[in-house]
């Protein structure tokens, strides 16, 4: 079993039959916080003839990270780390993309979540890890919500204590 808060990545992207790419990424730390990070696109991602809606494309160009702060992000906060996804979609491709892109070797090593739970089968990981996301209201296309639940769910099975939150004032 790993020392401290295992680290928890999940990606979302656009495929369709023209277009394969990340649109954003979430990570987790070893304290157990996130960050969450909005994809901007490199143009060798998007042949000229792919249909791609005008106000996603903008949307991802306006607020994305370029790749290269992304990648520096990642070495900085995963390096030489053990990396678990949820294993459903295709994660390594996506990081090997962005990745392969900047012609920079990933930092970290990504692994299926059975790895880290091998008593639970996938099946029973994902009926589990969907569970937690519809009892805490976690809409799944979000990245950020896909590696909460892999924390919930490393919780429930008693691989890492969740950090107390604190309640701020709100008196001002």
């Amino acid at each position: 079993m790993p020392q401290g808060i295992p680290h928890f990545l999940d990606i979302e992207h656009i495929q369709t039959d023209d277009l394969f790419f990340p649109t954003a990424i979430a990570w987790s730390l070893s304290d157990g916080r996130m960050k969450t990070v909005v994809i901007e696109p490199d143009d060798s991602w998007l042949p000229e003839d792919a249909e791609l809606d005008e106000d996603q494309l903008r949307y991802l160009r306006e607020q994305g990270v370029p790749l290269i702060e992304l990648a520096r992000d990642l070495h900085e906060d995963l390096p030489d780390q053990q990396v678990y996804t949820d294993g459903l979609d295709p994660d390594e491709t996506l990081i090997d993309l962005i990745f392969d892109t900047i012609k920079v070797p990933v930092p970290f090593e990504l692994a299926p979540l059975q790895e880290l739970i091998p008593d639970m089968d996938r099946d029973a990981l994902e009926d589990h890890r969907r569970d937690l996301m519809f009892e805490h209201g976690l809409e799944p296309q979000l990245p950020e919500n896909g590696v909460y639940a892999l924390l919930l769910l490393a919780h429930q099975e008693g691989i890492i204590e969740m950090p107390e939150i604190e309640a701020e004032d709100d008196d001002w």
